[in-house]
């Protein structure tokens, strides 16, 4: 199964960034992927540029998990405790947290790759960082 991460979504979302086109080639190859997807409840994005309208930001994330067939994550419960510790046993601290969130998350829900162009991505066992602007 694949996850997608924030900065692919917010691409995708806002038409005016250099990325848009590409981060939208990549969202069709994994709606279409016969594996799966979802995104981490934490990488549901803020506002990028003019703020979302609250209906925007729904309908862009309803097409996805709708039409698109990708599911929404939450974390399980227990969460804070797991990821404390993992932060702990990895020295990860700083903005790097919110990376391990998701990277935990996604890893919980059965992904075994996450979709990101985050050259630094906080990588965790059993979860493969694939960069799609690479194979567009």
């Amino acid at each position: 199964m694949i996850a997608v991460d924030t900065n692919l979504l917010v691409y995708a979302h806002r038409s005016g960034l250099p990325e848009h086109r590409a981060a939208r080639t990549a969202l069709e190859q994994v709606a279409a992927s016969s594996s799966g997807w979802g995104i981490p409840q934490t990488c549901v994005p803020p506002s990028a540029g003019r703020p979302s309208t609250p209906s925007e930001a729904a309908g862009f994330i309803n097409a996805l998990t709708t039409t698109g067939g990708g599911h929404l994550w939450q974390p399980g419960p227990g969460f804070p405790g797991r990821l404390l510790q993992a932060a702990e046993a990895r020295g990860i601290h700083g903005p790097r947290i919110f990376d391990l969130q998701i990277a935990l998350t996604a890893v919980e829900a059965g992904a075994s790759e996450i979709w990101t162009h985050d050259q630094g991505f906080v990588t965790v066992p059993g979860l493969r960082v694939r960069d799609p602007f690479a194979r567009i």
